[in-house]
């Protein structure tokens, strides 16, 4: 129906109208090009030979090499056996059934992604038999490979823009292209016409947003025209949403989505149709209203706009679709239903109104989920988000707000001397904390299966409890094979295993990012885990290994201790080059830690009359004398 409307509106649906026909065929290998390179970075997360392994151990004589020597078992150092083995054992990890069959489902999910974005490509070129034979030589040419992530740059500040483009550039390498030599007007018009495109498959998944960055970087444009652009639209179809009606279709489309779309738990509560103001279904095309005024400011006609949209441009229930609209009928029963095992659980909107309920102004293409790991107060749920950036529909995710107090009140009030002896801050507080985190992070996993954020690409952050649970998030993910979800993954000072076979199944539902931010100064970390979980491999003490794609950043030098975490958010996203941060909220961040620390010594010295120690260096002996004990113990059940 939305091909009749085009053709009596006159319609533009293809490049034809901004674009030459070579440059037509120029972005359809561009982007053929960056799809089989982001092909190929999947397969190096399930590569072993691109894991650091000793050359000498393989060295052998070769015709090319004669006089290579092999060498004897005698000759091979310790350090050198250990390295063989851990290779070993990364090929055993690698070739175990479940491993390859992780292996083979996200391809076959991302062959069909690209295939459907290829395919509208392809019919916006309008000129299939001579772009596919061009797709089909370069999808057989060799994809340089990217730098390897174990070398990643670390950015300062990503609040210039040369800065943001470098990070761009760094994290999503261009791609060689002809296009990146037309004026700049024209790659702008360029990069506005995909991201509408994209958005014409009626979802904007992870992969499609991970493609626009490479497409921008390819362009040598600066990411904060992306940002932009995902701004105007996001705007422009609320906008012109508003603007139609027709309930029986809103009526039938909604029930039609009722099963698919049962799990909306928190989100749908702020996410209803009724708050962005869709209120009807199949109607006059957008073009009518503020399509044409907003998407125009994009450089694009408003029937090119709409002829690039397809159906996103005829339909108020596919944009509603696309921001997660269907489902706040439903958030009681959902809530129920999680409540036995997950309490309180639900997201909070960071930018909305004081009811928490956004506004249209507020809508993005992307969501961002902050995840708190203790509270002290309540406000702790969300104070540590304020540092993100308006680019993206920031939420605070509220779970288990008994656990986590009593976490938080045991942490404040009896660290460190009483530790040892209240074994309660062990088996209690911490363990059902951590308990709860897995728990909470399946549920998360469920909502965001059952897209309660819509139809777009999910950014999780979490520190300490809060990564644990994004940590079960993603394995829960990985396990029910929900590829194309979630965009990037920051995981802060987490308690998890460093294990390569686990991170290797988030990263296979990860797109973009997968951070693993760790301390070595992280004491009270060491300690509470290691003595819960008798666990020598902890993501947030050390760097995750052997497993391409994972970004590990080492922040021992400004993180003093695990406490500090919940004050140091944005400084750390800072520091990794991410995106989108409110610079004032994160000095403001620094100003607050500063404060605190100078009242904890006052207090300190107060009390006992003497010399302030830190609490967390305290808590190193604690920690050795703990993990004596644990290797004792393993010790003896090895030797039984």
């Amino acid at each position: 129906m939305a091909k009749d409307h085009g053709k009596e509106a006159g319609h533009s649906n293809d490049f034809s109208s901004i674009l030459t026909a070579n440059e037509r065929v120029e972005i359809t290998l561009l982007v053929a090009n960056i799809s089989e390179c982001m092909r190929a970075h999947l397969l190096s997360t399930f590569d072993a030979s691109l894991n650091p392994v000793n050359p000498d151990l393989r060295a052998k004589p070769t015709p090319q090499n004669p006089n290579v020597e092999e060498k004897t078992a005698d000759e091979i150092t310790e350090d050198e056996k250990e390295a063989k083995k851990s290779s070993e054992q990364r090929e055993k990890e690698l070739s175990a059934p479940k491993m390859l069959e992780l292996r083979k489902d996200l391809l076959d999910f991302f062959d069909k992604w690209r295939e459907s974005v290829l395919g509208r490509v392809g019919t916006a070129v309008n000129n299939l038999k001579e772009v596919a034979g061009e797709q089909k030589v370069n999808a057989e040419a060799k994809v340089e490979e990217t730098k390897p992530t174990a070398e990643v740059k670390v950015i300062n500040s990503n609040t210039n823009i040369e800065e943001a483009d470098a990070a761009l550039v760094e994290f999503y390498p261009p791609i060689p292209t002809a296009l990146n030599v037309l004026p700049k007007d024209r790659r702008l018009l360029l990069l506005h016409a995909m991201l509408l495109l994209l958005l014409s498959l009626e979802h904007y998944s992870s992969y499609s947003r991970i493609l626009l960055l490479h497409v921008a970087s390819s362009l040598n444009l600066p990411l904060h025209v992306l940002s932009e652009d995902e701004l105007k639209v996001a705007q422009g179809l609320l906008e012109a949403a508003k603007q139609m009606g027709g309930k029986e279709e809103t009526s039938k489309r909604s029930d039609d989505n009722k099963v698919a779309r049962r799990w909306k738990v928190g989100l749908a509560s702020v996410a209803g149709a009724a708050i962005i103001g869709v209120t009807g279904g199949l109607a006059a095309p957008l073009v009518a209203g503020a399509i044409g005024t907003i998407m125009g400011g994009l450089g694009l006609g408003a029937t090119t706009a709409a002829g690039l949209l397809g159906a996103l441009a005829e339909s108020g229930v596919v944009v509603g679709s696309l921001f997660g609209a269907y489902g706040g009928r439903m958030t009681g029963k959902m809530m129920d239903a999680y409540a036995k095992e997950v309490e309180d659980f639900a997201f909070l909107p960071l930018k909305g109104s004081k009811h928490h309920e956004p506004l249209p102004k507020d809508r993005r293409l992307r969501v961002t989920i902050g995840i708190s790991g203790w509270l002290t107060q309540k406000e702790d749920v969300i104070t540590p988000w304020r540092a993100l950036g308006r680019q993206s529909e920031v939420f605070a995710l509220r779970w288990e707000l008994e656990a986590l107090t009593k976490l938080g009140s045991s942490m404040e009030t009896m660290w460190p001397i009483t530790l040892l002896k209240v074994s309660k801050v062990i088996d209690n507080p911490f363990s059902v904390a951590k308990s709860r985190a897995q728990k909470a992070g399946q549920v998360l996993a469920d909502a965001l299966i059952n897209r309660a954020q819509g139809e777009r690409p999910v950014t999780l952050i979490g520190y300490s409890l809060g990564a644990r649970l994004i940590y079960s998030c993603l394995m829960s993910l990985a396990e029910r094979r929900a590829f194309g979800l979630v965009e990037s993954a920051v995981l802060i000072g987490t308690p998890a295993p460093s294990d390569a076979a686990m991170w290797r199944a988030m990263r296979s539902v990860v797109a973009g990012r997968l951070i693993n931010v760790y301390s070595e100064n992280d004491y009270i970390l060491a300690f509470l885990y290691r003595t819960s979980s008798i666990q020598y491999g902890v993501a947030g003490l050390q760097e995750t290994q052997y497993v391409k794609g994972i970004e590990n950043i080492n922040v021992s030098e400004m993180v003093s201790g695990h406490l500090r975490y919940q004050y140091l958010v944005g400084s750390i996203l800072e520091k990794i080059g991410f995106e989108d941060i409110d610079v004032e909220e994160v000095q403001r961040e620094e100003e607050t830690l500063a404060l605190l620390e100078e009242e904890e010594k006052k207090e300190y010295e107060k009390k006992k009359g003497e010399e302030y120690v830190d609490p967390e260096k305290e808590a190193v002996q604690m920690e050795a004398d703990v993990q004596k004990k644990s290797e004792k113990t393993m010790t003896q059940k090895a030797e039984n």
